[in-house]
């Protein structure tokens, strides 16, 4: 997918607005992870570098349009200033003379941070109004948040209408690294699918099944496979409802020539609780007052030596209860495993989604895979298959 990229692209003395994501994670008032902050430093400095004046915008939370004091971008500005190591300006407002003012008083290489978009009903509408308000405040367009691109509001796709519009670094380095991974990789091309419902993610198997060589199943997702085969999951989390779309599933995957990989083995314990008591067992004896809360070691193990001869891997969605030890193992073996074959440089690995994320995070290699997308919606809609407003929007 071809899109308009900030190279040659000349900026001096331009007013340039720079739709990020500061949709950070806060606890007790305070940033808790600086990722997506510290991800938007190669677009901010490169513009800033070639005289651009700098505008950032971005929601945060759900405010549903109303101004709400806990929701500002304030604290998302300071960081921002701390991270370059200069001063941020900040507007009280994202459109209207309060942003304007502050806008006025920028010089070449000074950058802006414009008041939450959600603050304005006409955001998540994608209102013309508002998009027109945005476009008035700078000469040209630049996205730089592929986690938002999967909505089409007024920040993301309205006014990349209005103005010359480009994509950021780290947009562009998202879609350079799934283009890799699903447009055109190298084969054998594997994916690995977790989480706990089919019924989230029918769209991205389906899509799937036709493009990928090998599609591992984990999570939760599993026991609906399984037991829509006929296996005995005990009291594990299932859908009954979803077994005839499995096996429908499975059925397209056999005549798309796609493996579907699911566990041999699992980790079961009679109560769900940190270090409770476990057994593991072969999937066709699962006891049937215990529920499989992760995938076994040989299981596990397998899906390690499989990625010797796997070229290109996508993942989304851990194996098991990560956040709950024991049942963290597998999801870890496999995070280390591909890390490793990363390493060793026969292996093309990005994986995105918040929990897998955290799961990547808690293995210790969330920076050892080739690419680790911060984006979750996004993410999601583009291994579906979807367009991305906010992408389309920028394409040549």
């Amino acid at each position: 997918m071809a899109v308009r990229t900030l190279d040659g692209l000349d900026v001096r003395g331009k007013r340039v607005l720079v739709r990020a994501d500061l949709n950070v994670p806060v606890r007790d008032g305070k940033i808790s992870d600086l990722t997506r902050i510290e991800r938007l430093l190669p677009t901010i400095r490169e513009l800033m570098a070639n005289g651009a004046k700098v505008i950032v915008c971005s929601h945060f939370d759900r405010p549903k349009g109303r101004r709400v004091k806990e929701m500002s971008l304030a604290p998302m500005a300071a960081a921002l200033g701390e991270v370059l190591g200069r001063p941020v300006h900040f507007a009280d407002d994202c459109i209207g003379v309060q942003a304007q003012q502050v806008i006025e008083r920028l010089s070449p290489g000074d950058v802006a941070v414009l008041e939450n978009t959600r603050f304005h009903a006409g955001e998540e509408t994608n209102d013309a109004a508002m998009a027109g308000e945005l476009a008035k405040l700078a000469d040209i367009f630049v996205n730089d948040a592929f986690s938002a691109a999967h909505r089409a509001h007024a920040s993301t796709e309205g006014v990349a209408h209005l103005l010359p519009s480009y994509a950021g670094r780290l947009m562009q380095a998202e879609l350079e690294a799934l283009e890799a991974a699903l447009g055109t990789p190298e084969r054998p091309l594997m994916a690995v699918v977790g989480g706990s419902k089919v019924s989230t993610k029918l769209a991205l198997l389906g899509n799937l099944v036709g493009r990928v060589d090998i599609l591992v199943i984990g999570g939760a997702m599993a026991n609906t496979f399984l037991a829509a085969a006929g296996v005995s999951v005990g009291k594990s989390l299932q859908e009954a409802e979803m077994h005839d779309t499995a096996r429908e599933i499975v059925a397209r995957a056999k005549a798309a020539g796609c493996e579907i990989v699911l566990p041999v083995d699992a980790v079961t314990a009679v109560e769900f609780r940190p270090h409770a008591s476990t057994r593991i067992v072969d999937v066709d004896s699962i006891p049937d007052d215990a529920m499989i809360l992760d995938v076994g070691p040989r299981s596990a193990q397998a899906l390690v030596d499989r990625l010797a001869n796997v070229r290109t891997l996508v993942w989304n969605g851990p194996l098991g209860a990560f956040e709950t030890p024991p049942f963290d193992a597998a999801t870890t073996l496999l995070a280390v495993g591909v890390a490793s074959a990363t390493a060793n440089g026969h292996l093309r690995s990005v994986a995105g989604g918040g929990d897998t994320v955290s799961a990547l995070r808690h293995a210790g290699v969330l920076d050892q895979l080739t690419y680790v997308s911060s984006a979750g919606g996004a993410f999601l809609e583009w291994l579906e298959g979807k367009t991305l407003p906010g992408v389309a929007a920028l394409m040549t």
